[in-house]
């Protein structure tokens, strides 16, 4: 709001300027300008727009004043009537800032993206240091989907002003989004190769849960033995349950390009009591790649007791001798070790150590050799050359997924989601590249809004994305709870409740889920989610009728329901209709709802209808789908046996 009261204040007075020097009828102008600027220092819109509507009959060539009475007519909601003003002050004087920026922002109300994005790049190109128009850029990409454009304006706006809370905000959502999407398409077209597990893998190790963990691990080498890095992980895991022989056995068999493994027996050392070999082994990583080890340090410290921190600790603090330890090593590992770690940052690529011999490309030789060594971040430089221009890479997918490799493992993301977003955009792309987007998306999330929390410490938005977090890793308690205090801060606004109806339901408390979600209903009886969400709940509780007018609410919702999760809408649908006696209805909406079929739930329950309508051929078919889904939800060790006892 501030940075609009300036605009307005910086047009009035051009405008005055102009109208200074042209003073045709000197009185009148002065006593309209006078009348305005009163107004709007009293944030009377309406009446300012009054005033500068008289003003433009008497001058209407002059671009400010348009351009003014255009922000007056933004104040107080005219938007089609501000599009008409800005459009002609831009006719008048099509380089002024304000009105390109502003034509942006007006047709973003109106929900016409398509035509504000090339205003809002205009403004950006006039104005490249107001962080606004690309704040703007960001949310018109978001509403289009363009994730990895929302992304990168947004990183543009916190790079003009890095405490511009919003703009980190719209960064970590641009990022978030890009993962759900690339999930969907991986969960798509990876589903038989090693990817998904190794994501999964990961979650499950977040969330404490190791054991699971251990299964996808294993699911990884099995698919692929030559995974990047699945030996370490699946080493780190066996670490977290203090199985150290199998851990060691691990690392051991992981390839030297793996620096991870080098951690991991950095970690077994400091078990051990040898500081002084893991501080060797780490000062060695610290040399090849001081990002990766900087990125890494969580996953040393994570799990290792307190009497081994404070040990390690006070051992590096001890450490001064010349060639002991690197001398930037020592504070980051000691700050991890003492629970209170560096601001998360990224790591920016060294410069290309050696010369082009071939005209500046790319030497894909020399970074694959890097890689091999560990030195991640010069493999990066050696692919993303001195400027980071990708442009000689496009048509490379190879060398475009080892940048994507190297720049994540030295704590690169953005570069390397830059990297796998060109490698996914072409035609034949490898799944691999999803896999990298992914990973390097989730971190920038995370540094998105980490930084956002510290500007917004008890902000609604904080909880809001505290419990979100909280809830995918299955920590409930800690999810409610967070919903529950940004619900207190933000008492009219539904998403906390949203939140809060979710962990619920996820928790097994189905009335305290169903009267939230009830209460949010209240607030916004349209929302398309919350009508899903409390369909979904009442089709758990075999509440069918009531369920059904929720679910067909949540479908024809004046705001459609997000694309990912209509699938999940028809499924519940048709689970309704099965149960009752409308099976035709029910195939129809179970077969819309195929997309969403991750474990084989949907086409067993077309089985099941199929063969209630005496269809036994499409029932058999049906089955053979469920097979063919890992981790089906139903057990079906005989296709025909299970059709024969479908009831």
């Amino acid at each position: 709001m501030r940075i609009l009261q300036s605009i307005k204040l910086l047009l009035w007075i051009m405008a005055v300027g102009v109208f200074a020097q042209s003073n045709d009828k000197p009185d009148s102008f002065d006593d309209l300008l006078l009348a305005a600027r009163q107004a709007q220092s009293k944030s009377d819109y309406a009446s300012a727009t009054g005033y500068y509507r008289r003003a433009v009959l008497l001058r209407g060539d002059i671009p400010e004043l348009w351009a003014n009475l255009g922000l007056m007519q933004d104040g107080i909601g005219s938007y089609s009537d501000a599009v008409a003003s800005f459009q002609k002050a831009e006719q008048l004087k099509p380089s002024l800032y304000v009105p390109n920026l502003f034509l942006g922002i007006e047709y973003m109300h109106l929900n016409r993206t398509r035509d504000a994005i090339p205003f809002l790049m205009k403004a950006e190109t006039l104005n490249a240091s107001d962080p606004q128009a690309p704040i703007a850029l960001g949310r018109a990409y978001l509403s289009q989907g363009n994730f990895d454009g929302a992304r990168s304006a947004y990183q543009r706006a916190v790079a003009l002003d890095a405490r511009n809370s919003s703009a980190w905000y719209g960064f970590g959502i641009a990022a978030l989004r890009e993962v759900e999407g690339n999930g969907r398409k991986l969960a798509a077209e990876g589903a038989n190769s090693p990817y998904p597990h190794a994501l999964f893998a990961e979650s499950l190790e977040e969330q404490g849960r190791f054991k699971q963990a251990m299964t996808e691990a294993q699911a990884v080498l099995a698919a692929d033995p030559h995974f990047p890095c699945a030996h370490a992980r699946l080493g780190s895991l066996y670490l977290a349950q203090l199985q150290t022989n199998d851990a060691a056995r691990e690392f051991e068999a992981e390839a030297q390009s793996c620096a991870l493994a080098g951690l991991g027996r950095a970690r077994l050392r400091l078990e051990a009591d040898d500081e002084s070999t893991a501080l060797a082994l780490l000062s060695e990583l610290w040399k090849r790649d001081p990002g990766f080890v900087q990125a890494n340090l969580p996953s040393l410290v994570n799990g290792l007791d307190s009497k081994h921190k404070d040990n390690f600790a006070d051992f590096v603090d001890r450490q001064s001798a010349p060639g002991a330890a690197p001398a930037d090593l020592s504070a980051p590992l000691s700050a991890a070790l003492r629970g209170s770690p560096q601001p998360v940052r990224e790591f920016i690529p060294a410069k290309p150590s050696r010369d082009r011999s071939t005209g500046g490309a790319p030497s894909v030789a020399a970074a694959e050799a890097d890689a091999t060594a560990g030195r991640y971040a010069r493999c990066a430089g050696d692919l993303a050359q001195e400027n980071h221009d990708l442009g000689t890479l496009r048509r490379n997918a190879n060398a475009l997924l080892l940048l994507a490799n190297c720049a994540y493992m030295s704590g690169s993301y953005t570069l390397s989601a830059r990297a796998s977003d060109l490698a996914t955009a072409q035609p034949t792309h490898e799944v691999a590249a999803l896999y990298w987007s992914i990973k390097a998306n989730e971190k920038l999330a995370f540094i998105a809004f980490s930084r956002f929390e510290q500007l917004e410490p008890d902000s609604p938005k904080t909880h809001l994305l505290m419990g979100d977090m909280y809830r995918q890793r299955q920590h409930l308690e800690e999810a409610e709870n967070e919903y529950k205090a940004a619900a207190a801060l933000a008492p009219h606004d539904p998403a906390p409740l949203y939140g809060l109806a979710s962990a619920y339901s996820q928790d097994s408390k189905p009335d305290q889920a169903l009267s939230t979600v009830k209460n949010a209903l209240g607030m916004s009886p349209d929302d398309p989610d919350l009508n899903l969400l409390a369909g979904e709940i009442l089709v758990e509780r075999h509440e069918w009728t009531q369920a059904e007018n929720y679910l067909k609410q949540s479908l024809n919702a004046a705001h459609p329901l997000k694309p990912q999760m209509l699938p999940h809408a028809h499924v519940l649908l048709g689970q309704i209709y099965a149960q009752t006696d409308r099976p035709q209805a029910a195939i129809s909406e179970l077969q819309m709802g195929l997309a969403s079929d991750e474990d084989g739930s949907v086409y067993y329950q077309l089985a099941r209808v199929y063969l209630r309508l005496g269809d036994k051929a499409a029932a058999q078919s049906a089955i053979v789908h469920v097979k063919e889904r890992e981790r089906a939800a139903v057990a079906v060790q005989d296709s025909g046996a299970a059709v024969s006892d479908i009831p």
